[in-house]
């Protein structure tokens, strides 16, 4: 694999185990054992995957986390917490987390999930490279630009979460086909993330709060009444 990893987590014991079996998947790893340090390393270099507790000294996870997406750092984030509460892990993903586990949890999960996320990742990749509409995908005033994974809208840029991009390119790689929220979170989150219907209703609000001019009546991210959400067709569109 070779991916460099950061490794934010302050039981040296946990930090250790999970050192040693990314190195077992062949990833470099940095260790910061504080929430300082872990942050100062996450904007200061680069990383293919982010392994962050929540409970840190200093600065906690969530904090840490809204900063990296803050600095339009997409690096994907695998939360680790020792929290079962649903809201912590809702709150991990809203703020831009890409996956959790809940301590204590098994190295063999630990493994399946950072494999995971490092399938999605080369899936997008190898979805920007290859198909014949690969760099730029244009709807009316929507262009995104799915090399760099860069969206303009009537020419400015907008900043999107690395789960709201995903969403909008699949949205608008499909123009006119349904998904169920099912699907959705299939697609983008995983099937672990069964059950979790508010996220994608959460980050089609958000998508439509930065796309239409009026959220109660979307032109682009459209309802499909007691089923999901499409993208308008070309019918449906008409240049602003």
């Amino acid at each position: 694999m070779n991916q460099r990893v950061l490794v934010v987590e302050d039981d040296r014991d946990i930090a250790q185990l999970v050192e040693l079996h990314l190195k077992d998947l062949g990833c470099r790893c940095d260790i910061a054992r504080d929430g300082e340090k872990g942050l100062e390393k996450a904007l200061k270099n680069e990383y293919e995957l982010i392994i962050l507790d929540l409970m840190l000294p200093g600065v906690d996870g969530m904090e840490i986390c809204k900063e990296i997406r803050s600095e339009k750092n997409y690096t994907p984030i695998l939360m680790l917490t020792s929290r079962s509460e649903e809201v912590d892990r809702v709150l991990g993903l809203e703020m831009g987390a890409d996956d959790y586990l809940t301590k204590p949890f098994s190295i063999r999960e630990f493994i399946a999930r950072v494999k995971a996320i490092f399938r999605r990742v080369e899936l997008l990749k190898d979805d920007s490279l290859h198909e014949e509409d690969a760099k730029e995908i244009i709807r009316s005033a929507l262009a995104i630009d799915r090399v760099n994974r860069k969206v303009t809208f009537r020419g400015k840029k907008i900043d999107l979460t690395p789960k709201e991009y995903d969403l909008l390119l699949l949205f608008a790689a499909h123009p006119g086909r349904t998904y169920t929220r099912e699907q959705l979170l299939n697609a983008i989150w995983g099937p672990q993330f069964q059950g979790y219907d508010h996220t994608v209703n959460s980050h089609i609000n958000r998508l439509r709060t930065k796309l239409e001019e009026d959220i109660a009546h979307p032109k682009y991210i459209l309802t499909a009444w007691g089923v999901g959400y499409r993208f308008a067709d070309g019918d449906e569109l008409t240049d602003d």
